[in-house]
């Protein structure tokens, strides 16, 4: 989700505070409210609104998202990803199938091993290895990826994104549920599948 210059990295990592992996289980989670099922709230239109920031809080970029959902009849899930950040437009899908103990198997183009998705009460969590950059140039990056549903059709998603164990960064965004023919992205919308 997001992205940095490659010849950055060296010097963010020189001056970036270790952070350790994520030590709170989803299941901690299991009694708040609203409760947040990723087969209802990712099925349709969503769109999203947010910001990356670099390891000291800074933000460094900005963006408007699109995540067109669906679910086949053996409940595996798609969702086709736009995002259009201020200095260019990304795409991504994620395919979710169905794990025997309730959550999903998440899988992407631009992540290297497939990942888990698991939730509880009104929380999601996936940890996952993200390979940015272009073929021949690219840094693998660890996402500790939360999100936290905080009313009917509205989810904030927390991203800590990190390298060799040092925060390098993260993205900061709010999802929100929408009609089919809302507008989220500025620029146009184009299917991922097109790209």
């Amino acid at each position: 989700m997001a992205r940095f210059p490659l010849v950055a990295v060296p010097a963010l990592l020189s001056v970036v505070v270790l952070s350790g992996c994520s030590s709170i289980s989803v299941d901690e989670y299991a009694g708040r409210t609203p409760e947040l099922h990723p087969r209802e709230f990712f099925n349709g239109k969503v769109c999203a609104d947010g910001v990356v920031r670099d390891w000291s809080g800074k933000q460094i970029r900005q963006f408007n998202a699109q995540i067109l959902a669906s679910w086949d009849e053996q409940g595996v899930g798609t969702l086709d990803e736009i995002f259009d950040f201020d200095d260019g437009r990304e795409y991504r899908v994620w395919t979710l199938t169905p794990h025997p103990d309730g959550g999903y198997r998440a899988s992407a183009s631009d992540v290297p091993e497939e990942t888990r998705m698991t939730h509880a009460g009104n929380s999601i969590h996936m940890a996952y290895t993200l390979r940015y950059g272009q073929p021949g140039d690219t840094i693998d990056l660890h996402m500790d990826d939360w999100m936290y549903k905080v009313a009917d059709g509205v989810v904030i998603n927390e991203t800590r994104m990190s390298k060799w164990g040092l925060d390098v960064g993260q993205v900061l965004l709010v999802m929100r549920k929408v009609a089919d023919d809302a507008v989220c992205l500025p620029n146009g919308e184009a299917g991922a599948a097109a790209e």
